[in-house]
């Protein structure tokens, strides 16, 4: 068995024709990806590809064995695979292997972004989703047309309670980051903001971007 980072680095190498694989820490060992889509994993020194149709008859004749990971004690079994020493020995088929992994991800993910809901994205929740549908926000497209500030404002028309938290959690789910990672300059600009809305500012700004 090699250790991760050796894998890490024979997979990069063995699989450059699919793009520019990142290697990313996840769960004590690595994600691999290519523009962003997670095709395999690295976990204890071996290489797991995800699912993928190309897989199956692997997976049915028990030579690629799933990842488990182990979640407060109790074994779950992954939907990534095993890539054995075998597989390791032909290139060409691991490729392939690989490469039926990488476009089963990019169309799950693709399907999951056609099927994105506003309680999916960061900081959102079903309560948030439902406020902002009566306001007439009632999809992602429509929200990040909005933006965060005028999507607040109009919550803060029917909403006397909302803060500047809700602000921010607003502006992380448009730029995809947790609320609290947001960074600070542009928290500095939302508080700016948000100071100059609740003295006043905010009515006059509100007409204007009706």
């Amino acid at each position: 068995m090699q250790n991760s980072k050796q894998r890490v680095e024979q997979s990069i190498r063995s699989l450059a024709s699919l793009g520019k694989i990142d290697a990313r820490t996840q769960f004590g060992g690595y994600s691999l990806a290519v523009n962003k889509v997670v095709f395999a994993v690295i976990a204890e020194g071996e290489l797991y590809l995800r699912a993928c149709e190309q897989i199956q008859p692997y997976i049915i004749e028990g030579s690629m064995a799933p990842l488990i990971f182990n979640k407060r004690g109790m074994p779950i079994s992954l939907a990534y695979y095993h890539v054995n020493e075998a597989l390791w020995q032909q290139p060409e088929k691991l490729l392939l292997l690989s490469q039926g992994a990488l476009k089963h991800a990019q169309r799950e993910g693709k399907t999951r972004r056609l099927n994105l809901r506003v309680k999916d994205l960061p900081n959102m929740c079903v309560r948030l989703e439902m406020l902002l549908r009566q306001v007439g926000i009632c999809s992602v497209k429509m929200l990040r047309e909005t933006g965060a500030r005028r999507s607040w404002l109009k919550l803060k028309a029917v909403n006397k309670n909302i803060g500047i938290n809700t602000l921010f959690a607003l502006e992380g789910a448009i730029s995809g980051y947790h609320r609290a990672a947001l960074p600070v300059a542009i928290q500095e600009e939302l508080r700016d903001w948000f100071n100059h809305a609740n003295n006043g500012a905010g009515k006059r700004e509100h007409s204007e971007l009706e």
